[in-house]
């Protein structure tokens, strides 16, 4: 059998000595003296089993460690240390964050080489189940599902015009993510792409923020400042929530889309303003306009190229690859023993209705890095358990309603004859007694169906 590669990092006086050992039992080493060597040769090279002599109590604690562990997520590391070293706390989460076994010295080559083989077997079935790397997501979205490849197109489309844009959907679906698609596929994208929360302004001050101001305009003017419109010059600002604007301010917001000019508080002079807007509500603006709670004009000036983002629930193929995508993101700037998600998880994750969309979705995978203690996050880590109970009593209840329609139909069919339904079922008759019980059934004949009658008797 051809001999497997194996990356070691042991002092210095050590290697050769360690090389030697592990070439007798069928690997072929590499071995280096320090981490961040390591850390080199894995940008570089695979290899699925790695190996950490540590000679004195305290070089665990070297942060170097720690960066070669997350830079070889698809590696088994094996760890050989003094006993001492594992009543430090930090020494004990590094080994239990990141490596597949552990013994103490002097080591007992035939139960090293025991790990070595469990180490690489596990590392073969990482490698076989796990998913295909992402890559850069087209346009930052992750996902290929028909909604979100609609999207895609959809975005492609307005971002070769300079035309406003509105974005419509629930909160938390990623407008914002879709505003920034747009700007970077126009014209505008070497330019500023500027991002407002209108909701999150307060309503003295909007204002002062969107159009700038000059000196002693106001209380605390202290000196001029350019407004986020201004500042946007040459590219985009993306006004999210706008449907929280106050209707004031709207007014003043028409006019710059009119006329493409500004004027800063406390200032009658006019400036040109070369930005595209684009705008995004998660409330429905044509009714709030037909309700008197949004300028009708300025929505019509706005609603120029509508686009929609789908909520989670509507693209739920994309749920796996957008949580391995989120794990991946979590887990690099975290310690956590976490290599992916149970199948319970996965199942949880699709039997739930995500009300809070991919935020929700963020978010939760985020609790589950820092809370998971095993290897494979379960649906307890996401704060989803009841997700997998209610999926399964859901099937079960669809399963007994079935048994139960179906014995129903059986006797109906058979003008409660006993033997005949029995036959039609492919049952016994005690079997089909003990289901009329089950069912309450049994209680039209009379009888219990623990003490049937005769062949060919009726219920």
């Amino acid at each position: 059998m051809a001999a497997r590669d194996i990356l070691c990092i042991a002092p210095g006086g050590e290697t050769e000595e360690l090389a030697s050992r592990l070439r007798a039992l069928g690997w072929q080493p590499t071995c280096v003296s320090e981490p961040g060597a390591a850390s080199r040769l894995l940008a570089a090279r695979h290899f699925p089993v790695g190996l950490l002599v540590v000679g004195r109590h305290d070089a665990m604690s070297d942060g170097a460690i720690e960066d070669c562990f997350k830079a070889s997520s698809a590696c088994e590391w094996v760890v050989a240390c003094a006993a001492q070293a594992l009543e430090s706390q930090g020494v004990r989460e590094l080994v239990l964050g990141y490596c597949f076994a552990h013994l103490t010295f002097p080591i007992d080559w035939h139960d090293m080489a025991s790990m070595l083989e469990h180490a690489s077997q596990r590392a073969t079935l990482l490698r076989r189940g796990a998913m295909p790397a992402m890559g850069v997501a087209p346009l930052g979205m992750v996902g290929n599902g028909p909604a979100v490849n609609q999207l895609r197109l959809q975005i492609r489309k307005v971002a070769a015009t300079d035309a406003p844009v509105l974005i419509g959907g629930e909160s938390g679906t990623g407008k914002e993510l879709a505003a920034r698609a747009i700007h970077a596929g126009s014209r505008r994208s070497t330019g500023p792409c500027v991002a407002v929360n209108c909701g999150a302004i307060s309503a003295s001050l909007i204002q002062a923020e969107l159009f700038g101001h000059e000196r002693g305009a106001f209380t605390g003017a202290a000196s001029t400042r350019r407004g986020l419109i201004e500042a946007a010059h040459g590219g985009t600002i993306f006004l999210d929530e706008i449907g929280d604007l106050p209707l004031e301010l709207q007014t003043n917001l028409l006019r710059f889309l009119q006329e493409k000019t500004i004027s800063r508080l406390g200032s009658a002079r006019t400036i040109e303003v070369d930005v595209r807007v684009i705008a995004a509500s998660h409330i429905d603006l044509a009714q709030a306009a037909s309700a008197g709670h949004f300028r009708e004009d300025l929505f019509y000036r706005l609603n120029v190229l509508p686009i929609e983002v789908p909520p989670l629930r509507a693209r739920m193929e994309d749920v796996p690859a957008l949580a391995d995508f989120f794990f991946r993101r979590c887990a690099a700037e975290s310690r956590t023993r976490a290599r992916g998600f149970s199948r319970h998880a996965m199942a949880a994750m699709l039997a739930h209705n995500w009300p809070g969309n991919v935020r929700e979705l963020f978010n939760r995978v985020q609790r589950a890095v820092v809370m998971c203690d095993g290897r494979l996050i379960g649906a307890e880590d996401l704060g989803l358990a009841g997700q997998v109970r209610s999926a399964v009593l859901e099937l079960d209840a669809v399963r007994t309603m079935a048994e139960r329609d179906a014995v129903e139909r059986a006797l109906n069919r058979a003008g409660r004859n006993v033997t005949h339904a029995a036959r039609e079922l492919g049952v016994s008759r005690m079997t089909l007694y003990r289901l009329m019980e089950k069912h309450a059934l049994a209680s039209v004949s009379g009888l219990s169906p623990l003490q049937p009658g005769r062949a060919g008797e009726r219920c």
